[in-house]
């Protein structure tokens, strides 16, 4: 049998593991870099899919690993030293392994590098509306095909939940005054503060050629 295929959009039955993903028609102001149609099968996005949920979670574990471990022998201080040179450093290598490319983005970013594109703010604030709707942030998630340059592109975002008192050391409201010199150290144009338990710091972003 033919496998079906797609115009821009993924059929219900490939969503059992993202009941709250949208896709680019879903998100205004998502796809406006692309005005051509692209196909691709089910099988292959489903694929894409599911690489681009092991990339996330492995780039997660790594920078977790590394913050836990700067916490413990450092304190704070250490931590965001560590996430300053690390956390581009493990993003560069995962991306290489996985040929693709992941990052982070937030709509109040730490450094000026994590800003979200136009497509990216507009998943982020789609974000925002499903988890004021009452949607757990852990589960919220979105991808879509899209042209890029006249050729295909896969991409996928998965929302940053704030989950644990710890981090709101580094991104709440009433920061020690040690955090605060050194966040002005090594970002000087800092947004990402004032952050409460459960609110979304951001998202993963993989883009993947096709």
């Amino acid at each position: 049998m033919r496998e079906k295929i797609l115009t821009l959009a993924i059929t219900a039955s490939l969503l059992t593991l993202s009941g709250c993903m949208k896709n680019q028609d879903d998100v205004p102001g998502a796809a406006d870099h692309t005005k051509a149609a692209i196909e691709i099968s089910d099988i292959a996005v489903a694929e894409h899919l599911s690489s681009s949920r092991a990339t996330v979670k492995k780039f997660m574990g790594s920078l977790k690993g590394e913050l836990m471990a700067a916490m413990k022998t450092g304190g704070p201080l250490n931590a965001l030293s560590v996430c300053n040179t690390k956390a581009p450093a493990i993003s560069a290598t995962v991306s290489k392994e996985n040929q693709l490319n992941i990052s982070r983005v937030s709509l109040k970013n730490r450094n000026p590098e994590n800003a979200p594109t136009q497509w990216q703010a507009a998943v982020l604030k789609d974000f925002e509306t499903q988890k004021a709707a009452g949607t757990d942030p852990k589960i919220l998630e979105f991808h879509e095909v899209v042209n890029v340059d006249g050729k295909p592109q896969f991409h996928y975002m998965k929302a940053i939940p704030l989950a644990q008192p710890a981090c709101l050391i580094c991104h709440g409201d009433q920061l020690p005054e040690d955090v605060k010199t050194k966040l002005s150290e090594l970002y000087p144009e800092d947004k990402a503060t004032g952050y409460k338990l459960g609110d979304i710091r951001g998202a993963f972003v993989v883009t993947k050629a096709l």
